[in-house]
């Protein structure tokens, strides 16, 4: 481990980005693990305003994550089915079909949680609302998929066959 990067930070000497569409997803994320110098796990911490979502309803096939709650309240949506969330929660998301979920701020206060999640690639991320997949592989730069070596997102229904437009 480097001598600049020191194994522990407060939360509230991170840096936080602005993420989402700026519609009903938007949320402010604080990359932490390439700040403490993790190189299998990622860390963020997720705050939502009232009325959002960070991600959109999705499943991953590769990456695991988890969730603690730190403060506020909200719904996380699993499995086509709402749960309430509050402050001291934790939550598994694991891989595979059956395990979609959303986190979604319903109260009037800030939602504020930790978000940790493997770093295996590759990984594809179907998103059962909309018919989208991601595929998500290289390098994820410390939990940052926006960062990764390669990153593709596309509809279900606009594959091609394997062959097309192989020429040898």
């Amino acid at each position: 481990m480097s001598e600049t990067i020191k194994p522990v930070i407060n939360i509230d000497d991170i840096d936080y980005m602005d993420f989402g569409d700026g519609g009903k997803f938007q949320a402010k994320l604080g990359m932490i693990g390439p700040l403490i110098g993790a190189k299998k796990l990622g860390y963020n911490i997720t705050r939502l305003q009232p009325g959002k979502a960070a991600f959109p309803y999705h499943l991953h096939h590769n990456i695991e994550e988890m969730f603690f709650i730190i403060e506020g309240e909200g719904v996380l949506r699993f499995d086509g089915k709402e749960y309430p969330i509050k402050k001291g929660d934790v939550i598994a998301g694991p891989t595979g079909h059956g395990t979609a979920h959303q986190i979604r701020n319903t109260a009037d206060a800030e939602l504020v949680f930790l978000a940790v999640s493997t770093l295996e690639t590759p990984d594809v991320a179907e998103y059962p609302d909309s018919g989208k997949y991601a595929v998500i592989c290289g390098d994820l730069a410390g939990g940052d998929p926006s960062k990764a070596t390669f990153r593709i997102v596309a509809k279900k229904d606009a594959g091609v066959g394997y062959f097309d437009g192989e020429s040898e």
